[in-house]
C-alpha cells in the first residue's frame, strides 16, 4: 500500500505567523498615525508662518508709506485709553492709525471670552462679526482720535482670517526706536504673536502651547512671535 506524505504547518508556526502579523499590521498603524500627526503640524506650523509673514509685509510696507509717529504711552492705564494720535492699547486688543488706513485687531482671548476679557473692536453695522486683525480706510485717523467709533465692514479688510487651525493674534506691541537723522524719519520694532487659539492647548501667558506631557494634541496647536524692524517717513505729515 502506497503512502502519501502530506506536509502542513504545526499549531505553534501558525500561532508565530499570527503573532509577527498583528505586530506589523500595529507597526503600520503606528506608523500612520506618526506620519498624520507629522502632517498636520506642518500644515499648523505653515498656516502660522504664512499670517505672520503676511501681516509683516503689511505693516512694514504702509508704514514706510506714513509719516513718523508717536506711540508714547500715556501715562494712564484704565482700560480703552488714547495712548496717543497713533496708537490704543487695550488688554483685549488694539488699534494702530497710519493716517490713510488703521488697523483693529481683537486678542485671542477676548475672541473665545475667556477671563473677563471682552469683544473690544466690533464692527459698526454687525456687531456679531469678530474682528480678528483688519484694515480699515480712515484717513482722517478718527478710529484713534475716538477709540469708541467703530468701523464699517465694507470699509475693512481681513488681514488674519481664522483659516483650518483658529489662528489668531495673542500678543502685539509697537515701539519708536530713533529718528533717522535729518531726514525726517523714525524707526519702529514691532513685535506680535500669532497662534492657534484652543484655549486648553495654551499655556497661560498665550505665549505658547503646553508640553506635550500634559497631554495635548501637538499637531493641532502652534504659536510663534514675530519681531519686525519698519521704518517711516517717505513721506511728509500734513
Amino acid at each position: 500500500m502506497n503512502r502519501v506524505n502530506t506536509k502542513g504547518f504545526t499549531l505553534i508556526e501558525l500561532m508565530l505567523a499570527m503573532t509577527f502579523i498583528s505586530v506589523l499590521l500595529v507597526a503600520i498603524a503606528m506608523t500612520t498615525i506618526q506620519i498624520s500627526n507629522i502632517y498636520n503640524k506642518g500644515i499648523t506650523l505653515r498656516e502660522v508662518d504664512q499670517a505672520g509673514r503676511s501681516l509683516s509685509n503689511e505693516l512694514q510696507r504702509n508704514i514706510a508709506a506714513s509719516a513718523p509717529f508717536d506711540v508714547t504711552p500715556k501715562k494712564d492705564d484704565s482700560p480703552a485709553t488714547k495712548d496717543s494720535k497713533y496708537v490704543v492699547r487695550n488688554e483685549d486688543g488694539g488699534r494702530l492709525c497710519l493716517g490713510s488706513y488703521s488697523y483693529l485687531w481683537n486678542f485671542g482671548k477676548a475672541l473665545e471670552g475667556t477671563g473677563g476679557a471682552v469683544i473690544y473692536n466690533k464692527y459698526s453695522d454687525d456687531n456679531n462679526t469678530q474682528i480678528r486683525f483688519v484694515k480699515v480706510v480712515d484717513a482722517a485717523g478718527k478710529l484713534c482720535a475716538d477709540p469708541e467709533t467703530m468701523p464699517a465692514k465694507a470699509q475693512s479688510t481681513d488681514l488674519l482670517t481664522s483659516g483650518d487651525r483658529d489662528l489668531v493674534l495673542h500678543k502685539f506691541s509697537i515701539e519708536r526706536t530713533s529718528d533717522v537723522g535729518m531726514i525726517s524719519q523714525a524707526i519702529y520694532a514691532i513685535s506680535f504673536t500669532i497662534g492657534t487659539n484652543d484655549r486648553e492647548q495654551l499655556a497661560t501667558n498665550d505665549t505658547s502651547c503646553k508640553p506635550p506631557s500634559e497631554k495635548i494634541d501637538t499637531a493641532y496647536c502652534s504659536v510663534n512671535q514675530f519681531d519686525i524692524i519698519a521704518r517711516a517717513g517717505n513721506r511728509v505729515e500734513e
